[in-house]
């Protein structure tokens, strides 16, 4: 285990009942609360993929980073086919970075009705085909952790032609340095055919988060064999940490589990032969648990230290394939004294 992680609080985190709830990422707001941004949909639609359709990014308030977190209000609404990010916003990543708030997120469009409720859609379906082809990378920015939010009418990252990510770019995993200056780790796709390939991770940087975003590899960071997803990445004195979802376990050990990699420069990584955290998770009330799901991983930083991390769960047997329940699900982090 990469830390030290105490049991997971039952009643911390966030979830709405109606909603499909996933990819909590956390900040201390001027008003000393616990700020979650997370992503939302209605469970009219089927979990996946109904985010790529109707996904909406939103806030969530608690008194301390347990939560449990309490609604606020619709962050990134949807605003318009016409838009690349006018029908599903998703992938939240929330950094303050002195007085700015920034939001990095993927978001999508496509020029098809809405779903409804029984209509057949699923993976095949035309809208989940073009919204997945359209996905790309956003930045909004804001002065307030109560927005508004300023957001912008290109993507930050897009697609490349001929590249490996040519079909879509998304899960965006900023760094932002002190001089505002941007590692930022993402997940690819490249066109293979009318399809696409498997998952991969890119590496861009930007001057300033305003941009611009330059790609700084014509290869993927890893191998495409390096079967990942959900990066987060952090600043160390020797460089960087990145912890990631192992899709097939055979790097972690655990499939689902979480990889732990460094590097000294962002751009050449070693992958550590240890797991950085588990599905397995013990909770407070002394029940331990195979999470169908522990994904999109946010560890919170308090005084230059990690103190929490925030992972999307479900209460599925096979993922999220079979749940009825979805949300952000916090793990404490024990301090070493």
């Amino acid at each position: 285990m990469l830390y030290n992680f105490m049991p997971a609080p039952v009643n911390g985190g966030f979830q709405m009942e109606d909603y499909w709830v996933w990819c909590g990422s956390v900040v201390q707001g001027e008003d000393s609360r616990f700020h979650m941004f997370a992503s939302r949909w209605p469970k009219s639609l089927p979990m996946h993929p109904g985010w790529l359709v109707q996904s909406e990014i939103v806030r969530a308030v608690a008194d301390q980073p347990e939560g449990p977190f309490t609604f606020q209000e619709v962050v990134l609404p949807a605003r318009g086919a016409e838009y690349w990010d006018g029908r599903s916003t998703h992938n939240p990543h929330i950094v303050k970075h002195k007085d700015k708030y920034l939001l990095f997120y993927m978001g999508s469009t496509h020029p098809f009705p809405d779903p409804i409720a029984g209509d057949g859609y699923d993976l095949q379906d035309p809208r989940c085909i073009v919204a997945r082809a359209n996905k790309r990378i956003g930045l909004a920015v804001a002065n307030s952790v109560n927005g508004p939010w300023e957001r912008r009418d290109v993507p930050i990252v897009s697609t490349r032609p001929g590249k490996f990510d040519s079909f879509l770019t998304s899960n965006p995993a900023p760094c932002v340095e002190e001089d505002g200056s941007v590692l930022l780790i993402y997940k690819a796709r490249q066109y293979e055919g009318h399809g696409h390939g498997k998952m991969t991770f890119g590496v861009a940087r930007a001057p300033h988060y305003e941009g611009p975003y330059l790609v700084m590899s014509e290869e993927p960071l890893f191998p495409p064999d390096v079967h990942l997803e959900d990066p987060f990445i952090w600043r160390t004195e020797d460089g960087y940490e990145l912890i990631a979802k192992d899709m097939d376990g055979n790097l972690c050990g655990e499939k689902y589990g979480g990889v732990h990699a460094s590097s000294t420069d962002g751009m050449n990584w070693r992958i550590h032969p240890s797991l950085a955290y588990s599905r397995n998770v013990s909770w407070d009330n002394g029940v331990t648990r195979t999470m169908g799901n522990l994904e999109r991983p946010f560890l919170f930083f308090q005084n230059g230290k990690p103190t929490h991390l925030f992972a999307a769960t479900s209460d599925g047997t096979k993922g999220f394939h079979d749940a009825t329940q979805t949300w952000n699900m916090v793990i404490p982090i024990g301090q070493d004294e």
